[in-house]
């Protein structure tokens, strides 16, 4: 599914191409593990595909918006033999991407699955109300309840479960997108994709074989043993889930939440820049043009537009360079087209 460690940094390249990884130095070197022998896996994945995105909004009026979250808790691999209790919404991380416009009504409903061992529920950033619903939607293992809320603003807004120990929550990967379309709708582009960023915190080092148990002390101390994209290690690209695939010739959408639950995010695509970004998912706002990094905060998204017209893997990584070396935080997008020799034109190496 993925691979292991990523390489050395080199001028902002991070390691080798991904079929050829220079693996770093593990960073526990004469630590005992501890670790108990990795569980069997509930699901196979919860990396969310970034290609499943509710179609943009053609309709002039407000609507009723029906949205389902079924919270679960499943064991599954960040890595290769490292397994993890994940809690998730519909089974993967970040959760439903949602899709609305100003005046629309969001109709929730929200069930926790009978096999779980906690509570649940959900806080919207784009709902105003006590606790963005959190307390309304708050549900016991095999419970289910409703909310019905209106969007009156627009903007890309990060949902999370709101329990207590709300950070625990997050940090196994509670949290998710709810777009909020102006009434205009947004601009035309090719492609859109989502991603989700965050931070898990263990008993155990990045690439541990075995079950990694949660640690709230790693998690006070805001130490993650891995920061994840889509929650698992490398999990978007060629060698994993190879779904970010685009032409030379097209515009392409990013929507990237970070859940944190702690630290923020330096969005960078290694090879080019962002055309356009709103700003903490601000889409009332003029887009910030050709940026190279966006700060991503917890609890918050970002809506990026770009173009790759040279044909080639394109690395998108948060640019605190050793989470992707080290912990994790890459995905990768593959520009499919004709060369181009007038931007891009590297001797043959032969010669």
């Amino acid at each position: 599914m993925a691979v292991g460690t990523a390489g050395a940094l080199a001028g902002c390249t991070v390691g080798a191409p991904l079929d050829d990884v220079q693996v770093a130095e593990p960073l526990n070197v004469g630590f005992e593990p501890s670790l108990a022998a990795a569980k069997p896996v509930d699901v196979d994945r919860v990396a969310a595909d970034p290609r499943d995105i509710p179609k943009p909004i053609t309709r002039s009026k407000p609507a009723t918006v029906p949205v389902e979250l079924e919270t679960r808790e499943a064991v599954a691999e960040i890595e290769p033999d490292v397994t993890f209790q994940y809690m998730t919404f519909n089974g993967q991380v970040p959760g439903p991407f949602i899709r609305t416009r100003v005046g629309d009504t969001v109709e929730v409903t929200i069930r926790n699955h009978e096999s779980s061992a906690m509570a649940h529920n959900v806080d919207f950033h784009a709902c105003r109300g006590p606790g963005g619903g959190a307390e309304a939607t708050t549900v016991n293992p095999g419970e289910e309840k409703r909310l019905r809320f209106k969007v009156t603003y627009p903007g890309a807004f990060v949902y999370h479960c709101a329990v207590a120990n709300v950070d625990y929550h997050i940090s196994s990967g509670m949290f998710g997108l709810i777009l909020v379309e102006p009434e205009e709708g947004l601009p035309a582009v090719d492609r859109e994709f989502y991603l989700g960023q965050m931070e898990v915190y263990t008993n155990g080092a990045a690439g541990d074989e075995g079950h990694h148990e949660f640690d709230f002390e790693t998690m006070a101390a805001e130490d993650p043993t891995y920061v994840l994209i889509n929650g698992e290690k490398y999990a978007i690209g060629p060698q994993g889930y190879d779904e970010m695939r685009v032409r030379t010739d097209e515009t392409v959408r990013i929507y990237y939440a970070v859940g944190g639950p702690n630290q923020f995010s330096s969005f960078h695509a290694i090879g080019g820049v962002w055309d356009e970004v709103y700003p903490q998912g601000s889409l009332a706002s003029e887009p910030h043009r050709y940026v190279q990094t966006t700060p991503v905060l917890p609890g918050s998204a970002a809506v990026v537009t770009a173009r790759f017209p040279v044909p080639g893997d394109y690395k998108l990584v948060d640019h605190a360079l050793s989470r992707v070396a080290r912990k994790g935080a890459l995905a990768v997008l593959r520009a499919e087209g004709p060369a181009n020799p007038d931007l891009f034109d590297p001797e043959d190496g032969d010669e």
